[in-house]
């Protein structure tokens, strides 16, 4: 006698929709990771151009993303904390968060970078002048990956570095980060994989021999 014949192939409804709705909204998110990637860099073109524009006074917050990349003076009436981040092969830069008043908003500084995280400029405020440019973004690939972007409030990275630092690295708008394109990659590999991971399955179960009844 024959084996049993195989299972009809008919597709079951609900998962198959269930993975039909998956992929598109995977390809869905990789074409809006494509948009923000040419938004991107209309943005970088947009910034090396305000390099060439002349010196404003650092504006009051909320600072306008427009003006970023733009030569800004300030006046740091007194250094209320320091901060440091990594700086790759210069070590740590020391942010000074500087107060403008007795009240209302202040802004940061980029005072330069030094080896040791620990070492305490000296410096406690007065005149500044250099670059206005976003705070480092501190989320992980994979929360800027789900996460809609980040407004992050802008900063002054200092012409004159601080007493025992060593000059801040001048500005460029081509480090900033545009990852869309890697990300739109992933999105599409994820809508593919899934679609090659639910074909096998359903060739797995197809290749199953009916239940004899």
């Amino acid at each position: 006698m024959s084996e049993p014949l195989t299972t009809a192939r008919r597709l079951p409804i609900l998962p198959t929709l269930i993975v039909l709705a998956a992929v598109a909204t995977m390809i869905a998110l990789g074409v809006w990771q494509l948009e923000r990637r040419a938004q991107k860099e209309a943005l970088i073109a947009r910034y090396r151009a305000n390099q060439a524009l002349p010196v404003i006074t650092f504006p009051r917050p909320p600072v306008d993303d427009a003006l970023l990349f733009r030569r800004t003076s300030g006046f740091c009436l007194r250094v209320t904390g320091w901060r440091t981040e990594g700086a790759g092969a210069a070590g740590y830069r020391h942010i000074a968060d500087c107060a403008t008043g007795a009240e209302g908003p202040g802004f940061a500084i980029d005072m330069g970078a030094a080896p040791d995280p620990r070492f305490q400029p000296k410096w406690n405020g007065g005149p500044v002048r250099g670059w206005i440019v976003p705070e480092r973004d501190g989320r992980s690939w994979l929360a800027a990956l789900f996460a809609p972007p980040q407004r992050r409030q802008p900063m002054i990275v200092s012409d004159t570095p601080a007493p025992g630092l060593g000059a801040p690295k001048r500005p460029d708008p081509a480090s900033l980060p545009n990852n869309h394109l890697a990300y739109a990659v992933q999105w599409f590999l994820f809508a593919a994989s899934a679609l090659v991971i639910y074909a096998l399955a359903l060739r797995q179960r197809w290749r199953k021999p009916a239940d004899p009844k």
